[in-house]
């Protein structure tokens, strides 16, 4: 057994080699630079980021330059829909222009990865209305930052027949879920959530395409959710 100075040693010499680890030394600031802002992206840490960036001076300069070429072609030309929020490289998106789409019902999702997950089970044909997120104090995201105002002005314009619920079913989900059923309580639509085939706490993206069409089909009044939670 270790006595407490000892023990105080090791874990000196623990903290000592766990930071060393992550301390770099390049011998060039380029790759530095371009080592920095890849570790920035999600999930990226400092070893990946190196491994990436390696990678790209090992390939063709062409396929590079392609890749930040279309980079900068999406972040400078990529367009938001006007009518539901969704990534587009047009005003409206392909689904909205849609004629064969069910415009009267409209699935609210947080994000563009909820919708396609929504479209790879091929059992949904309205519309949807993306939020641009959840509402979390933590992370100071409220009802303001989110795009609530125009779904419920859509309401509110007699557009709409039904609104389907198809937030993760976490804690900020439900939230949301609650802010928005309260901002429609009296007006003229129906309100549904997707059925709880999703396990609590899981984010929509990643269920899997069986389990997210049946819930969208057997999806349930948004009072009765609130009953069972």
């Amino acid at each position: 057994m270790y006595n407490a100075s000892e023990r105080l040693t090791f874990l000196k010499h623990f903290f000592y080699l766990a930071s060393y680890k992550y301390t770099m030394e390049f011998s060039s600031k380029l790759l530095e630079n371009a080592v920095n802002e890849m570790s920035q992206l999600p999930g990226i840490g400092k070893r990946t980021a190196l491994r990436l960036v390696l990678h790209l001076l090992k390939q063709p300069k062409e396929q590079t330059h392609s890749l930040s070429r279309h980079l900068l072609q999406m972040r400078d030309n990529i367009n938001f829909c006007e009518n539901c929020h969704n990534i587009s490289d047009t005003k409206r998106c392909e689904i909205c222009a849609n004629p064969n789409r069910l415009e009267r019902i409209v699935c609210v999702v947080e994000d563009i990865r909820d919708v396609m997950a929504i479209e790879n089970t091929s059992q949904y044909r309205g519309h949807y209305h993306v939020l641009g997120g959840k509402i979390s104090p933590m992370d100071g995201i409220g009802p303001g930052e989110l795009t609530i105002n125009s779904l419920v002005e859509k309401v509110k314009s007699g557009a709409i027949d039904e609104i389907i619920f198809a937030l993760s079913s976490t804690m900020e989900g439900d939230t949301t879920n609650f802010y928005i059923f309260k901002q429609l309580e009296g007006l003229n639509v129906i309100t549904t959530t997707i059925a709880r085939g999703i396990s609590v706490g899981d984010e929509l993206e990643y269920a899997d395409e069986v389990t997210l069409g049946r819930s969208i089909l057997n999806r349930i009044p948004f009072e009765n959710s609130l009953k069972n939670s």
